[in-house]
């Protein structure tokens, strides 16, 4: 006879209940800055114990049940979930198909394409440049790329690897992302930016970017004497053992373990063909990685690997630099936001903190590349990362991060009383 721990099954039962169905100028600091990120970064171990085994039993039911539930009603093919609390991966687990056409499932190991979540491993990967000493955060772009140009000479030599990477270059939103995905090169479309009239001065506008931003893989390029591909490897991949983590279509598509991307096309997901856009601006939107890779990513930016990178400067990277206007933005319908801004590679959002009534911080991305979509979302005040991968294009990913912290911070809260101990045959 064995023994094991369970939460009590009305709590869970609850829970699934009320979550389904779910709907879900100058650099400027921002008028009501959030609390610094590295103050909050206090690498505190989980303790590992019975409870906590309890809980992440449930949780794994409780995630378990949201995603087949959207299998079922057939909003993805499939996904794989990864939650970490402190320095421990709490969760990790696929669900669904790699291909809808074949059997194979999707497990923690099984690798993605994530799109431009790629774009907070190059805010991460400049800050290493920069704790180095190799680059600044006010080094100008023209200074590392030559063949850079915009319509107006003075704006050009005052770009810095700031602005590209805070989204604030003065370009139109989306400049020239479409020569990107034609495969033109990095240089070539540099000198291309000469041809767009309407321009701002860097530092005073938001404007998303892919071209312009991908240039800050040119400059960590220039100064390294390395291949974005191989920096990044040799300063992060390696070092968090991101064991299946990549920049190249050759290297994803070899392995063995890869998810296919999906179209839904009248009602039914098809596979379709893996495209090799955005190998050319690794920065913007080329890395592949598991959720297990991303696990031990995000436990990083909670602050558990100051080797790679010292919180002091991962607190540059994430602090705020520009707002993010309007409220038509999925992430701006969120339950409890307040305001959005973006740092470098990443975007910071302000809530009000349901459970303690106070202001929260959560640094968040999304990708979507190849039919592939991707969310990111770090819990800093709460030792909490959270990233969902799909092999398709979904409304999901628009509330999955609410939902899942949701999940994870009912069960994690349970009273200790509503733990039974429950003895079974096995």
């Amino acid at each position: 006879m064995k023994k094991r721990l369970l939460i009590a099954a009305p709590s869970l039962l609850v829970l699934i209940a009320l979550l389904f169905p779910l709907t879900s100028a100058n650099q400027i600091d921002p008028p009501t800055k959030p609390k610094a990120i590295a103050s909050v970064i206090k690498p505190r171990p989980l303790k590992t114990d019975a409870k906590t085994n309890a809980y992440r039993e449930q949780l794994a039911i409780a995630i378990q049940a949201y995603f087949t539930k959207a299998i079922a009603q057939k909003k993805i093919v499939g996904a794989a979930v990864g939650i970490v609390k402190c320095d421990s991966m709490i969760y990790l687990g696929g669900f669904g198909k790699r291909n809808s056409k074949q059997d194979a499932t999707i497990n923690a190991e099984t690798v993605f394409r994530i799109g431009s979540v790629s774009k907070g491993f190059a805010g991460i990967l400049a800050g290493i440049q920069v704790e180095k000493g190799l680059l600044d955060w006010n080094d100008k772009v023209i200074d590392y790329v030559p063949s850079f140009q915009l319509a107006s000479r003075q704006i050009t030599t005052q770009v810095t690897l700031h602005h590209i990477l805070s989204q604030t270059s003065g370009l139109p939103h989306h400049s020239f992302t479409n020569q990107i995905e034609e495969g033109l090169d990095l240089e070539t479309i540099a000198g291309n930016f000469k041809n767009i009239k309407d321009i701002t001065y860097p530092g005073t506008t938001y404007n998303y970017q892919n071209a312009i931003y991908a240039l800050g893989g040119t400059m960590i390029e220039k100064v390294s004497g390395n291949t974005y591909s191989e920096e990044i490897q040799q300063k992060i991949f390696a070092p968090l053992q991101m064991n299946t983590a990549s920049t190249d279509y050759e290297s994803f598509v070899n392995q063995e373990n890869i998810a296919y991307p999906h179209r839904k096309r009248y009602g039914r997901f098809r596979p379709k063909k893996i495209n090799k856009k955005y190998y050319n601006a690794i920065a913007a939107g080329g890395v592949n990685a598991s959720i297990t890779d991303m696990a031990k990513y995000m436990r990083f930016l909670l602050g558990y690997n100051p080797e790679v990178l010292s919180t002091t400067v991962m607190e540059q990277v994430f602090n705020p630099v520009i707002k993010i206007d309007g409220h038509h933005k999925y992430y701006q319908k969120w339950a409890g936001h307040q305001t959005s801004h973006y740092g470098l590679g990443w975007r910071i959002h302000t809530f009000k903190d349901e459970y303690a009534g106070a202001q929260n911080t959560i640094i968040h991305h999304g990708g979507y590349v190849n039919n592939y979509r991707s969310e990111i979302a770090i819990y800093p005040s709460e030792d909490i990362g959270i990233t969902v991968l799909f092999n398709s294009p979904t409304k999901l990913a628009r509330t999955v991060i609410p939902d899942i912290h949701t999940i994870v911070k009912h069960i994690m809260e349970l009273p200790e009383e509503e733990i039974l101990l429950v003895s079974s045959d096995l």
